[in-house]
């Protein structure tokens, strides 16, 4: 794969759709039959098939995030029905008439992003968008793509599909957030009625619900597990960014099980980490990096001029010796992540050194009531 879409054309009207696409939308490849080839298609990069497209849809399911199909839509349907595998893994599917009118969103609407595909190529081509996903349609909390454009992450799924149910019924559904960011209400207008938002899981467990939407970078305990995820789903923003320093050559395993201690002792998610923070000495820190890339944190790193302007209440003159900084992780940490303080200022465990940081909420918007 070189591009993430692939537009599939297998009629003359059809081709002639799918060149007028591949040539105004970005990151598509093109494949059509043969016996409507023009001779420039390898000057183009144009692929040509011979014989049934249902041949060649399975490998393209594998090789794209995305599908352009321009059939019938009842055809696309019983030829992608026997390779199907999952909604978290099956690419978006999206289907053009022949005659370029509508572009209809069939597979993978929110986690795959059939949905905005078929906004963006409708706009392409000057085509209807038909989209059919109750949360879309009715304008309200998609639950399986909340927060998705902020980078939060799932960490329980298993109740999607029944608060979805709850979500487009306008049954009561509370919204807990304790961290992240409050600018996810994008219709223009008020969020719905039956929808209220609290700010902590204690204000919102007085309460009576039928759902629940949990967004917090805090480890939940057994009662607010029992009480909010029984018919409910757990959102972990990115919110912490951790200021680390550690001697040369310091293992991976020790940094790993270093921040695992500290965050376990905090009662804070490593799913909610944002980044790591450092010095631009432990730039090319092999353990550092290895750490970084198993869970996918960018680094930050800051000279030693930077890391000075920043005021510590410890700082050490040894550190300053081997390094030109009187404070590795601390500054980092506030530096990377805009923080006015520490949730941790130091903690020093074997060869590595941490502090933790929550990016501040005051400079997110707030949501519309």
């Amino acid at each position: 794969m070189t591009k993430p879409f692939a537009a599939v054309a297998i009629t003359k009207h059809g081709v002639e759709i799918a060149r007028n696409l591949a040539d105004q939308f970005p990151g598509t490849d093109l494949y059509y039959m043969s016996k409507f080839a023009r001779g420039d298609e390898q000057e183009k990069g144009y692929q040509m098939f011979e014989g049934s497209v249902k041949l060649i849809l399975p490998d393209l399911f594998k090789r794209y995030s995305g599908l352009i199909i321009i059939i019938s839509l009842g055809a696309v349907v019983r030829m992608i029905a026997p390779i199907l595998e999952d909604k978290k893994k099956d690419p978006a599917v999206v289907v053009i008439d022949d005659r370029g009118e509508h572009v209809i969103s069939v597979l993978s609407g929110h986690l795959g992003g059939a949905n905005e595909l078929t906004r963006e190529v409708s706009k392409v081509i000057g085509a209807r968008p038909v989209i059919t996903t109750a949360s879309d349609v009715q304008q309200t909390i998609p639950v399986d793509l909340f927060g998705r454009a902020f980078g939060w992450e799932i960490e329980s799924f298993d109740r999607a599909t029944p608060v979805s149910a709850s979500v487009v019924n306008e049954e009561r559904v509370v919204v807990v957030q304790e961290a992240g960011e409050t600018n996810w209400w994008t219709y223009d207008r008020p969020l719905p009625s039956h929808i209220r938002t609290y700010t902590s899981t204690s204000e919102a467990m007085q309460t009576d619900f039928d759902a629940a939407l949990v967004v917090t970078d805090r480890l939940l305990n057994a009662q607010e597990v029992s009480a909010l995820l029984q018919n409910g789903v757990l959102y972990r923003p990115k919110t912490i960014v951790l200021g680390i320093g550690c001697n040369r050559g310091t293992l991976a395993e020790e940094i790993e099980q270093t921040i695992a201690d500290t965050l376990n002792e905090l009662q804070l998610s490593i799913k909610s980490v944002r980044n790591v923070a450092t010095i631009d000495l432990k730039k090319d820190e092999q353990g550092l990096l290895e750490v970084c890339g198993k869970f996918k944190w960018k680094l930050d790193t800051y000279t030693p001029e930077e890391l000075n302007q920043v005021q510590i209440k410890n700082p050490s003159d040894t550190v300053y010796k081997y390094t030109g900084a009187y404070g590795v992780s601390e500054p980092a940490a506030l530096l990377s992540s805009g923080a006015p303080n520490w949730l941790l200022e130091k903690r020093k465990s074997g060869n590595v050194t941490i502090s933790v940081a929550r990016i501040p909420n005051s400079a997110i918007a707030e949501v519309t009531p």
